[in-house]
């Protein structure tokens, strides 16, 4: 997918000169042509697409990784240079891996039912449901339900759990034919999809479209105030088209015509919010967590264009601190290894130009990856009994946002005398 520029009759490029504006595309929400630049992260590729042993010599397509904040409806928003179905017919992530989350999927289905009154009676559909790692615990409760889910490798596994997917991309037309076959959701849940859509408006009106008109919405998306405060920079990458605010997220809504109602803040991802919508019709008035959430929002900056900026300075100390630290291990003889290889992980390691000769390999749990190269820097990845074969002095945890549940796993390093290293918000090295 590739966006049109629009530059200004008078420019000679797509910016002017010492101008912090810029109109070379259209936001995907308002349709304004005013945008401000957020961070500009360089060029990377795409952050899934891991290379095989084959590969290492063929060159990698790089697209620009530069976000841009609305000076409109102030959503914060990359152009969408890669289109779904490049990254999400065949994924590399599979949810279940992750012991921690699939436990907060326990969690919030058993909140879920308390809120909505769900019973076995329900419909419930989950949009981008991934391995099953949600739907598996709706199951259990004998509540029909029903993922959504594009990419094929990965809905296989959730039917071969017992999850019954539907391979397809959420549009007003394919929730049309879902709702025409199995009628409306009682409840739609749409957890960390609702920044991967470059179709923003098409994709909520689906949403509308899937659920009751008496029912409920819920939405699990990153928060930009939490990404901000804590420069959590490497949650952005190509399959990530937007960023939210609770402000750009009730705008949002409101263009597939819901309403939102309730929020709470969770801590996936570093900081996310779990937003609660239901049709415009019947939604009544924002609690007042709306309303405090909105407040903090404002209070650093984040409800006008302006207060967007000097994020980019932060996350240049980032990547200075980090780089001092890998270049003066190497000096010192010592051997850093990674844990991980996530989405956001290659963004940190491409934004940073580190490669394997100051991080030397990197594991996952995940078999896909194993054998494999993360793109654009090709650092080796293992599973992960690979580092108490190695004992290496360093551990880099790349999945940062799992800090509590890594930590544990990695407890052993300590036997060696190894430590952790989680680069964000601030460098940290600490004895497991």
């Amino acid at each position: 997918m590739t966006v049109l520029t629009e530059p200004k009759p008078n420019d000679s490029g797509p910016a002017a000169v010492g101008s912090d504006l810029i109109k070379v595309n259209r936001c995907r929400l308002c349709g304004s042509t005013a945008l401000r630049s957020f961070v500009d992260l360089g060029a990377t590729p795409p952050c899934e697409l891991f290379l095989g042993p084959t590969q290492l010599e063929d060159p990698e397509m790089t697209y620009p990784l530069h976000a841009w904040t609305c000076e409109g409806c102030l959503l914060v928003q990359l152009p969408a240079h890669i289109s779904p179905e490049a990254t999400f017919t065949e994924y590399a992530y599979f949810s279940s891996f992750s012991s921690s989350w699939v436990a907060h999927a326990e969690r919030f289905v058993a909140s879920a039912v308390d809120r909505v009154g769900l019973d076995s009676d329900s419909f419930v559909v989950e949009v981008a449901s991934n391995d099953g790692y949600l739907l598996q615990h709706v199951v259990k409760r004998w509540i029909r339900c029903l993922g959504i889910e594009p990419s094929v490798n990965v809905g296989e596994a959730a039917r071969e759990r017992g999850v019954p997917t539907l391979t397809a991309f959420l549009t007003p037309e394919s929730a049309a034919d879902v709702r025409a076959e199995h009628g409306p959701a009682d409840l739609v849940a749409a957890n960390n999809v609702y920044a991967h859509i470059p179709d923003l408006v098409g994709f909520t009106r689906g949403l509308r479209t899937l659920v009751a008109d008496d029912g409920w919405v819920s939405i699990e998306v990153q928060h930009l105030l939490t990404l901000v405060q804590l420069a959590q920079f490497d949650t952005i990458y190509h399959e990530h088209f937007q960023y939210y605010t609770v402000l750009t997220a009730q705008r949002a809504l409101a263009s597939g015509g819901l309403s939102l109602v309730d929020v709470e803040l969770v801590p996936t991802h570093g900081g996310s919010i779990r937003l609660w919508a239901r049709p415009s019709e019947v939604a009544g008035e924002p609690t007042e967590a709306v309303a405090e959430v909105l407040a903090a929002e404002r209070a650093a900056g984040l409800h006008t264009a302006a207060g967007h900026d000097g994020f980019a300075a932060m996350v240049a100390r980032v990547r200075t601190d980090l780089l001092r630290f890998l270049l003066t291990a190497a000096d010192k003889g010592a051997t850093v290894v990674g844990y991980g290889a996530p989405g956001k992980g290659n963004t940190l390691l491409n934004y940073c130009g580190i490669r394997p000769d100051l991080l030397a390999y990197t594991v996952d749990r995940n078999p896909y990856k194993h054998g494999r190269y993360t793109p654009g820097v090709r650092i080796p990845i293992h599973p992960p009994e690979r580092i108490a074969q190695d004992r290496p002095d360093y551990v880099l945890v790349l999945p940062w946002n799992l800090r509590a549940e890594l930590t544990e796993q990695l407890a052993y390093v300590g036997e060696w005398g190894g430590r952790l290293v989680f680069p964000i918000p601030t460098l940290e090295v600490v004895k497991p």
